[in-house]
């Protein structure tokens, strides 16, 4: 994973929701509680592996200031993420 320069896009925000987007886009967006359960995340298949949902719970954990918590992943994807979230504890 590189580490990706999230600057050129724009981060919105709306109630329990943060999408990175640029001009032609969505690039990813994860939507989360105030408890800090992870509902569900996705990135763009183009942008994957550049840690951009790493980036995107690192914002929902900034807001909620809780740990992290993933609702049961329904791919292998959500499987993978889930593992590298071991890490932050």
């Amino acid at each position: 994973m590189s580490n990706f320069n999230v600057s050129s896009f724009e981060i919105e925000e709306t109630e329990g929701v943060f999408t990175f987007k640029n001009e032609n886009t969505t690039i990813g967006f994860v939507r989360f509680n105030e408890k800090g359960e992870v509902e569900y995340i996705f990135v763009n298949p183009i942008f994957r592996k550049k840690g951009l949902a790493t980036k995107l719970l690192q914002l929902v954990r900034e807001k909620t200031e809780k740990e992290i918590i993933l609702q049961e992943p329904i791919s292998p994807l959500g499987s993978k993420l889930l593992k590298s979230l071991n890490k932050w504890k």
